[in-house]
Parts: structure tokens; sequence; C-alpha cells
């Protein structure tokens, strides 16, 4: 079951860089699919607890999220009522006796109640977001004492590939310039432990969900490698060159090398970090 989409606190702007298109929520959802085992792997909430899902999107991890725990009240927010119309006909088809609450809203301006969560679930949205600080902090707000909070994020800093390729890398450099220049950070996974100390949480653990993939890995090369990150990049390839960052040639060689990663004989490395952590009874 789930319950009817309420727009509360939704604005007309949004942060999301990459966009609404078809083809970006069919490459959401490659990388949800092909990365759940490496991302969900050890998160798991009890029958009955109240989840929050901060910035859901077209609901991919909602749907993983879901099926790790099966009974649990999930709330989902997100900014844009597209997306969510989006998430919530994938998590009907995919999880159907689920319980949500879907919720337009902004995570930067949650307008939910005081420690009214057992846990909250962060999925690729800090990075995003011109103050990710704010974000944890308003976040703390809504988690009951006691609560945990997971947040998980990538770091474009951590793409290494061969055949290694300077175009490739001055790909990779510009879209980080861009997601930059949009009020993200493309390499936040390596703050992630001092924002969430920052935020008033303790027991702060982050760890590194390291994805490698090589012709032995062909689901990895096809739902990572290709359609998750390279199609990544591809897109931005018109901003790109709008803004003088690179040429459209230039960027065009670069998105081919990425293409020779996924072929035989080529490998690709990309590390997210997942971090944990719980609010404490008072913020020290």
């Amino acid at each position: 079951m789930d319950t009817t989409i309420s727009a509360t606190g939704g604005p007309a702007a949004s942060p999301y860089v990459h966009g609404y298109s078809v083809d970006e929520a069919r490459r959401l959802g490659d990388q949800a699919d092909s990365l759940a085992a490496l991302l969900h792997a050890g998160t798991s909430y009890p029958p009955g607890s109240r989840v929050l899902e901060a910035g859901c999107g077209v609901g991919a991890q909602t749907a993983h999220l879901l099926r790790g725990s099966p009974g649990i009240r999930l709330t989902a927010v997100d900014i844009d009522a597209r997306s969510l119309a989006r998430a919530r006909a994938r998590v009907a088809a995919a999880v159907p006796d689920a319980e949500v609450e879907w919720r337009r809203a902004d995570v930067r301006r949650l307008p939910l109640d005081e420690r009214s969560f057992d846990h909250v679930f962060v999925c690729f949205v800090l990075e995003h977001v011109p103050d990710p600080a704010a974000v944890l902090d308003g976040l703390r707000r809504v988690l009951r004492p006691g609560g945990t909070i997971t947040v998980i994020e990538g770091d474009h800093g951590s793409a290494f590939f061969h055949p290694d390729s300077a175009a490739a890398r001055a790909v990779i450099r510009a879209q980080t310039r861009l997601q930059a220049a949009a009020g993200g950070d493309a390499l936040i996974g390596r703050r992630l432990r001092p924002l969430l100390t920052a935020a008033g949480f303790a027991g702060v653990r982050v760890e590194p969900r390291t994805v490698y993939a090589d012709a032995s890995r062909p689901d990895l090369v096809e739902g990572f490698t290709r359609r998750t990150f390279t199609a990544l990049m591809a897109a931005a390839g018109a901003d790109a060159a709008a803004a003088g960052l690179m040429d459209r040639a230039e960027w065009d060689r670069g998105i081919a090398d990425l293409h020779r990663t996924a072929g035989e004989g080529g490998t690709f490395h990309y590390a997210f970090m997942k971090g944990t952590a719980v609010k404490p009874a008072a913020r020290p």
C-alpha cells in the first residue's frame, strides 16, 4: 500500500544538476540495480520502524531499501513532482505491499516534526546541495535520540581506469567543475565523516564501497561503467562546451576512451563512501 503524494514545501526550482529526462531516470535505475548488493549490504531496519528517505528521486534506491527492510513505515521525500510520480510507479511495481508516504519537499527545509523518525537514509543527495552541513543538521532534527542515519555518496576523484586516458580524465574534471558551479560537490565522499561529525552525530563510521569492473564482471561493466558512469559524463558534453571547459571534439575523445575501459582488456574502479552514525541523547 502507499499513501497519496502531498505537496508540502516543494519549490519550483531544483538543485539536481543532471536533470529530469527519461534517460536520466533510466541511468539512475541502472546505477541502483547494478550497485544494490554493494551499497545496501548492512542496511536493514526492523519492521514497524519509521524511516525517512531524504531525496528519493525516481525511487531507484527506494525499491531496494524496501526489499531489504520489509515492514518498515517509509516516508520518501523529494523536491520534484515528476520524480515522485516515477518513484511511486516504480515502487508500486517492485514492492506493491510496501507502506510508503510520498512527500514533495525540499531536503534543505523539511516540513517534518522533530524526533519523528527512527532512521534516516540518504543516498546521492548531499553532492547536489550547496550546504550539505545544513541538510544534515535538519535531518538530525527529525531523527529521534538514538536513531541512526545512513549516508552514501560518491567521489569522482576515486575514478581510475585502464587504458588510461588524459582526455577521459579531463572529462571527469570538467563534469566535477560543472557540478561545483551548480552548487554541488562531486568529490563529497571524502568529506563525509567530517560533515557527519560537525552536524552533531555520534559513533560516525565511514567505509569505502568499491566498484571494480572488468570483463570477468560483465554485469558491472554494463550496469556501472557503461550505463552509469560513462552515461553521466556523456550527458554533460553540451554544458561543458557551453561553459568553455572543453571543446566538443576533445570531450567526445574522452567519452570514447571511457567506453574503451568497458571493452576487453579494460578495467574501471570507483569508490563510494557509506557513512553511518547515531543521534546522541544530547548534542555535544
